[in-house]
């Protein structure tokens, strides 16, 4: 039965959208009918042009609590900020 069917991580590329977003999770026997299944849950209204499904075993994420360790060494990295750039008065919009 479903109970143990593994999760499954559904991201959906909407029709204006450039990237895929997650929109939800299932349990499914096997990635095709997790597919099927997320096309059936998650684009009802013919909103997405795009499925990925993924097992959610597969996938790594970071931990909140290692965010500064994580993310903190980017700050020291002040050419990836352009402020310290003079702007000459002949350029508009920038």
């Amino acid at each position: 039965m479903s109970k143990n069917w593994p999760l499954w991580e559904v991201f959906v590329r909407s029709k204006n959208g450039l990237e895929h977003r997650h929109f939800g999770s299932l349990h499914a026997a096997d990635a095709e009918m997790a597919l099927e299944n997320a096309r059936d849950v998650y684009t009802r209204r013919n909103e997405g042009v795009s499925i990925w499904v993924v097992e959610s075993k597969y996938i790594t994420a970071s931990n909140p609590v290692d965010n500064g360790e994580l993310f903190e060494p980017a700050q020291d990295k002040v050419y990836r900020h352009p402020t310290f750039y003079d702007i000459p008065d002949e350029i508009k919009h920038m």
